[in-house]
């Protein structure tokens, strides 16, 4: 396997938590530098996991080392995205860069043509799709056991009180530009085609925060209705994707990384809501025996591992970044850009 050697931009939680055990874990990279805007945190990340160099930088072009990488991460903050990205391509380096994609719609396509231009793969970290629990659910939706699918429905709750950047509320709409790429591209993977928005409601914030205190979009993936409700203000933090089929219901849980099927209950008797309830409560335990240790051991990276093996496979021609590519980014990009632009009109 063609080894990438690679410099990872922001010592922050991303980076060190999620980027580098998967591209540890996944081998075929040297993870050579940490690279932030504040020197001692880069010199504390790399210490701490053997990382051999670290540098104060915001671009590339600061390196002393450039000419040594292959390839690069970008786990900053989003703001830093557009510079860090671009600059990378510049020098002629792979690139991945974590969600959100860029800051506008102006910003992602300019890195596409220049990754085009360039002959360089350019990735963003869309993960959740390859996690045990939604790859579960696709393989229900192959085999056909849920049916004909009459719709997704995707289910945010978020605690203000839970770890959070504290970048998060000067992004357009606040946290919601953080957090809805996983959503959005779940639900494209789910409905096997691009997502056509219909309608955005915007509900503004209680405490006067840029993140709204809900959201809901209405989409259209083919002829399936696709629902999307992301509240800020809940008392827990949930994520939830379900496919509606005619045969079955799935359910995904996309913090535990379960996934739950409840078969038609028909006449809704007492004997198939009980039939409900108990394939319900005994899959979920089922579901949470295998990902629990895991995730209590802080070593559940959620589809990360595949993420980095695409990336690879696309940065040494040895595959394709089939979920995680330039047009993948943009994609969801431009159904943020749409909610963002609703929630500007509702202001």
């Amino acid at each position: 396997m063609q080894t990438l050697r690679t410099a990872c931009f922001g010592a922050g939680w991303v980076t060190t938590n999620r980027h580098i055990p998967a591209m540890r874990a996944q081998g075929g990279f040297e993870i050579e530098a940490i690279v932030d805007r504040s020197g001692d945190r880069a010199r504390e990340a790399a210490e701490r996991l053997g990382v051999p160099r670290h540098a104060e930088a915001s671009s590339v072009d600061e390196l002393d080392f450039a000419d040594e990488l292959d390839a690069v991460t970008c786990g900053t903050a989003p703001f830093a995205h557009h510079e860090v990205v671009g600059s990378a391509l510049r020098a002629g380096k792979h690139t991945i860069t974590e969600k959100p994609f860029t800051m506008t719609l102006a910003e992602g396509e300019e890195l596409a043509s220049l990754a085009e231009e360039r002959e360089r793969a350019l990735c963003v970290v869309h993960n959740f799709q390859f996690s045990r629990s939604v790859r579960t659910a696709l393989g229900w939706l192959e085999s056909g056991a849920l049916g004909a699918v009459r719709g997704i429905w995707a289910m945010q709750l978020s605690n203000p009180q839970r770890r959070l950047p504290d970048w998060y509320d000067e992004l357009p709409l606040g946290l919601f530009y953080d957090e809805s790429p996983h959503l959005i591209y779940v639900a494209r993977a789910l409905a096997g085609c691009e997502l056509e928005p219909l309608t955005a409601t915007v509900r503004p914030s209680s405490h006067g925060l840029r993140t709204p205190a809900q959201i809901d979009l209405a989409l259209r993936g083919g002829e399936v209705p696709v629902t999307m409700v992301m509240n800020f203000e809940a008392p827990v933090s949930e994520w939830h994707v379900a496919v509606l089929g005619e045969r079955s219901l799935a359910v995904v849980d996309l913090f535990r990384d379960t996934a739950v099927r409840l078969p038609n209950d028909q006449g809704h008797g007492a004997l198939n809501v009980l039939r409900s309830s108990l394939a319900g409560t005994g899959r979920h335990w089922l579901g949470y025996l295998r990902s629990g240790p895991r995730h209590l051991a802080g070593r559940l990276r959620y589809g990360n591992e595949e993420v980095f093996s695409r990336f690879h496979g696309a940065a040494t021609g040895a595959g394709p970044a089939a979920g995680i590519g330039v047009e993948d980014a943009l994609a969801v990009l431009r159904l943020q850009q749409w909610a963002v632009q609703a929630g500007e009109a509702r202001r």
